[in-house]
């Protein structure tokens, strides 16, 4: 009988330290989705800058390393819109460019339901639409191919259900490389996104 007893003890400790060990276990992987609306500046080598305003989202997946730093990547749009001119003439500019981040990500609890989230990497980005609408006519895919940048966010998230998180973001952006016109179009020059700020909403959904 004692031995029972000392089984169903035993049984009753290691489930209870089981249950203690699952409720403070931190979910390796979150879920993170963020957009935002703002603006940034087109730099040309020969043609005047103009500045365009932006629609871009982000999905990422991160990876938590500790309970504090983490790695996260995924995919974002950005849709670019806005009014300038150049050698040929006035024109409404739209442009649709997908990007890939690898972020350094980091997190903390301000408070019991109060945490902050900020992200730091690069990013590769291609275009996958580009307009020149001018008086006249309008030219397409002036510019393609991919370019490179760095980025940084930093979003204030308040806890709203069991592993669920929502508050606001910020998320800036500057591109290092130059993406290039094409030939025969009437352009010839090169060009590139900078001061690129957005603020937006962000979630997150720890996995």
């Amino acid at each position: 009988m004692k031995k029972a007893n000392y089984i169903l003890l035993l049984t009753i400790i290691f489930t209870f330290n089981l249950t203690q060990a699952q409720d403070e276990k931190e979910s390796q992987f979150d879920l993170i989705g963020y957009g935002g609306i703002g603006y940034g500046i087109v730099e040309n080598d020969n043609e005047p800058n103009y500045n365009l305003n932006s629609n871009s989202g982000e999905i990422l997946l991160n990876y938590n390393i500790n309970k504090k730093f983490g790695i996260a990547t995924g995919i974002g749009m950005n849709e670019l819109s806005g009014n300038g001119f150049n050698s040929v003439g006035n024109f409404y500019h739209e442009r649709t460019l997908v990007k890939v981040p690898l972020l350094f990500t980091m997190g903390s609890k301000l408070s019991e339901n109060f945490r902050v989230f900020a992200n730091l990497g690069f990013y590769g980005q291609t275009i996958v639409k580009d307009e020149y609408h001018f008086l006249n006519n309008t030219q397409k895919d002036i510019y393609d191919g991919w370019n490179f940048g760095a980025q940084i966010g930093i979003g204030f998230l308040f806890d709203m259900f069991e592993n669920f998180s929502a508050g606001i973001n910020y998320n800036g952006q500057s591109d290092f490389s130059k993406f290039e016109s094409n030939n025969n179009v009437g352009i010839n020059d090169k060009q590139k996104m900078k001061n690129l700020n957005s603020i937006g909403i962000i979630l997150m959904i720890e996995l």
